[in-house]
């Protein structure tokens, strides 16, 4: 390459700089102006040391949109003395990563030097791709860094995740949030009311490039003057909500722990924290079946039917009117007594049959309708509830089924003990 076409290079790359988004522009340089994740950054935090002393090895870098992911591997770009590649899990292939792990391997051999791998979003890479990293990782050809927004229990490959330490990131406080937007507003050289500021540091749901792009907006919205709560709102349009894999079940297992604590208003909160981030609603409601019978079951019977209408109430009137009959179910079900005591029930039988206890239908119980049983034996010893004589009772009482004393269930075999407790217990009153 001329000093021709190193000078070329340089001045696209300062263009580049100078038109790019506002977050990409005061994207921090050293540990020190990166804003939020004290936990890991803050002086002695484990991942600083790393950092600071050029020993990171291969790390997954774990939390929402917008916490500093990319920001912290650029600043181990800038920090390191080992080469530094980086790969898209959205545009790179297999052949991509190969090409990588070769110039790694070349680099190492030629002049002894070692070379870090960034893989942002490495949640979209493949199970072949991620494959692909895994030899170089393990032999240190590579030292990785991963980005993700998703769980990496769920996306990453357990080979990969285990040679690597998780790093998860958090949402960014209001106070955090606050620090970068006043930091845009030096950058775009403008100011703005204080509500404004604070409207947009609430509404920014901890994501700080969701917070500076916002900022962005209204500044262009207010230039020349101040930036306003009304510039915010239109900059806005809506409140962002992070809402990726792993915050969908995290509310949802918030959602049902609420309504079995009998938390009304939690109950209601996580509700519509799904709602608002676009949650099916018959998902809701099919969690809400579920509910009714595993955690209050016989306690309040009605707690079933009350969860079936409104699951039947949402396909006959959908969103958002529907958001009604959830929210009438929800108060209902919290409210409701607790009991899991036929979920127990059924979970018990069935891990007494997979642990391999006599499963034979006494021959009392057979089936006797057929030319034949009666040789057999089956079903001459049965004794129905029908034909035995009722005990008497007042004329007060009403009359129920006579309870008939025999052998219901298989008989117990050697090496394989059914439980001796019930598997049904009632709630108590």
């Amino acid at each position: 390459m001329t000093q021709a076409d190193d000078l070329f290079s340089a001045a696209v790359a300062d263009r580049l700089r100078s038109q790019a988004p506002l977050a990409a522009r005061l994207r921090p340089r050293t540990l020190d102006e990166i804003v939020g994740q004290e936990h890991l950054i803050a002086q002695g935090a484990p991942l600083r040391k790393l950092i600071e002393a050029d020993r990171l090895s291969s790390v997954i870098l774990w939390g929402p949109p917008g916490t500093g992911k990319t920001t912290l591997a650029e600043v181990v770009a800038s920090s390191t003395n080992r080469a530094f590649e980086r790969l898209s899990a959205v545009t790179s292939g297999v052949k991509d990563v190969r090409e990588a792990i070769e110039r790694a391997t070349d680099r190492l051999g030629q002049h002894g030097r070692s070379t870090i791998v960034f893989v942002d979003e490495i949640h979209r890479f493949s199970t072949s791709q991620q494959d692909a990293l895994l030899p170089s990782v393990e032999s240190g050809i590579i030292t990785l860094i991963g980005a993700t927004t998703e769980n990496p229990f769920f996306e990453v490959n357990g080979p990969l995740r285990s040679r690597s330490t998780m790093f998860r990131l958090e949402t960014l406080g209001v106070a955090a949030i606050r620090c970068l937007l006043e930091r845009g507003l030096t950058a775009e050289g403008m100011t703005a009311e204080d509500d404004a500021l604070t409207i947009l540091s609430q509404r920014a749901a901890g994501d700080g490039r969701q917070g500076l792009t916002a900022l962005e907006v209204a500044c262009a919205l207010a230039r020349p003057n101040k930036v306003t709560t009304a510039h915010v709102e239109a900059a806005l349009g809506v409140s962002a909500l992070n809402y990726g894999r792993d915050d969908h079940y995290d509310v949802v297992s918030a959602f049902i722990k609420s309504i079995r604590g009998s938390n009304v208003d939690a109950g209601i909160f996580w509700l519509a924290r799904m709602l608002e981030a676009g949650d099916d609603p018959r998902f809701i409601a099919r969690r809400l079946i579920i509910l009714a019978s595993e955690d209050i079951g016989m306690a309040d019977p009605q707690a079933l039917v009350v969860a079936v209408a409104a699951a039947q109430a949402v396909d006959h009137v959908g969103l958002p009117e529907a958001q009604l009959n959830l929210a009438q179910a929800v108060v209902y079900l919290a409210q409701a007594p607790k009991s899991n005591g036929s979920a127990v029930a059924i979970w018990n039988a069935r891990s007494d049959i997979r642990q391999g206890v006599d499963v034979e239908v006494p021959a009392h119980l057979r089936d006797a309708h057929y030319a034949g049983a009666e040789v057999l034996g089956h079903g001459t010893e049965y004794r129905s509830p029908h034909d035995e004589q009722p005990v008497a009772k007042a004329s007060s009482e009403k009359k129920s089924s006579q309870k008939v004393e025999q052998d219901y269930l298989p008989a117990q075999t050697e090496g394989a003990i059914r439980r001796s407790d019930p598997y049904y217990k009632p709630p108590r009153s």
